[in-house]
């Protein structure tokens, strides 16, 4: 059996947050999500979050997981502490504990699963990942033999100068023999720098303790602050779009776009500079986006080119056009073929197979039928000022430059509205629609004096 704890009680003073530092966003997902992601393969029977600071938001944040389990620490005293409130939750369980730190988001599922491997092969009482740093100022130092078999770890602040040229440092990642982590749980001590809990001495209580060292040091980088978060970023940003150039997508300049790890983009993508693809985007094979395109809960169909345009939570067909400049709104679907062109934006419209609007236009709350073609500044009018009305027009049918239908209002099919019309009434199919006021010219009109 296996219980998952993560610990998210902290403040994160130095993020200078309104924000618990656990709900900062990375590709997406809050880091907390991330933690507890990089766990779901292994199945735990018990999954606990140890929460203290601005505890019910995050609660409220992760209330569609279900199975969750909250245990509330309050004052927060140390890791040793946090670990301590789960005493009374987890009396009578008799599998291991992982422990995870709600600020540590990179981990890699499979280190996960090679760290509870190793540590249930081994029959240890506890298991600690480590790894090698460059500098591994502020990290906890793991003192262990050739044979992985470890003897302590001593927190930096609390290291002598010759221990602190150790760089195996602590990841602060551990899988625990529960009930003989709970026998020394009771006995931890205040005596260091912080005076808090550690949970880094239970090792010394525990033997055998062993550990495990990763391969890539950079998946157990913590985050303490916005430079560390951006690092953090950077790092899984390198990680998504490595998969995507691996499964046939080409970036063009991989360091100006970012995703987000629900993105699904099909083979022959090309993404050019600073495109970037929020939420659940999906791109189909032989789409080009950009450059300077943003993509957020967008469905794009196969050899669609994005230009310089915004499409948000909008369905887009085959072969289409966008842009540039070109927003496409929630609500939004285009069918094969559709031409959006330079500055138009569509809200909550279906637009049917064919369809161009290539200028200036505005279209919202419309249903346009095959092959309709949307003069430029062409605008539907579709709020009274109290509700949102809706307009149709049918297949075949053309707007003249600078023309605007007052919904509600229904054009027929090969319908033709003249140039600068307002049309405020019901088309039949097949007729010309003219809302203009008559043309006047005065000749010989004197200059002004």
């Amino acid at each position: 059996m296996l219980a998952v704890a993560v610990l998210a009680a902290g403040k994160g003073t130095r993020m200078k947050s309104d924000l618990p530092k656990v709900l900062q966003p990375l590709a997406g997902a809050t880091l907390v999500e991330r933690v507890l992601s990089s766990c779901q393969h292994l199945a735990p029977e018990r999954r606990i979050l140890i929460v203290g600071h601005q505890a019910a938001k995050v609660e409220q944040s992760l209330a569609k997981l279900a199975g969750l389990e909250f245990v509330l620490q309050q004052p927060q005293n140390g890791t040793g502490h946090a670990v301590q409130q789960l005493l009374n939750p987890l009396q009578g369980f008799g599998g291991d504990l992982l422990v995870l730190n709600g600020d540590v988001p990179l981990l890699r599922p499979e280190t996960l699963e090679q760290l509870l491997g190793q540590h249930r092969s081994s029959g240890a009482a506890v298991t600690l990942l480590t790894a090698r740093l460059e500098d591994p100022s502020g990290y906890g130092r793991v003192f262990a033999n050739q044979n992985g078999a470890v003897s302590q770890i001593i927190e930096h602040r609390d290291c002598s100068d010759e221990q602190r040229l150790n760089n195996l440092t602590n990841a602060g990642i551990y899988c625990f023999n529960w009930q003989k982590l709970a026998e020394v749980l009771p006995h931890l001590t205040t005596d260091n720098d912080q005076g808090e809990l550690y949970l880094t001495d239970s090792v010394a209580l525990l033997q055998p303790a062993m550990h495990m060292e990763v391969a890539d040091p950079d998946e157990i980088n913590g985050i303490n602050d916005r430079l560390q978060l951006s690092q953090c970023e950077a790092v899984f940003q390198e990680r998504l779009k490595r998969h995507w150039m691996a499964e046939g997508v080409s970036f063009v300049d991989p360091a100006s776009c970012t995703l987000s790890e629900n993105c699904r983009l099909g083979r022959d993508v090309v993404i050019e500079p600073q495109c970037h693809l929020r939420g659940s985007t999906v791109v189909g094979d032989g789409c080009r986006i950009g450059p300077g395109t943003f993509l957020e809960n967008a469905s794009l169909g196969a050899n669609v080119s994005v230009l310089y345009s915004v499409i948000r939570e909008a369905v887009v067909g085959d072969n289409c056009a966008i842009g540039p400049y070109a927003q496409l709104r929630p609500g939004t679907k285009l069918e094969t073929g559709c031409h959006i062109g330079n500055f138009v934006e569509i809200k909550n419209s279906q637009l049917g197979e064919g369809v161009k609007v290539n200028h200036l236009s505005y279209i919202g709350d419309a249903d346009l039928g095959e092959r309709v073609n949307v003069g430029a500044g062409t605008i539907t009018a579709n709020y009274d000022g109290v509700q949102k009305h809706r307009t149709v027009i049918g297949s075949g049918s053309k707007t003249g430059a600078n023309s605007v239908l007052v919904a509600p209002i229904t054009l027929g099919s090969n319908v033709t509205v003249g140039a600068g019309s307002t049309i405020t009434k019901d088309v039949p199919s097949g007729a010309l629609a003219l809302g203009r006021s008559k043309q006047v010219i005065k000749t010989d009109w004197p200059e002004p004096s």
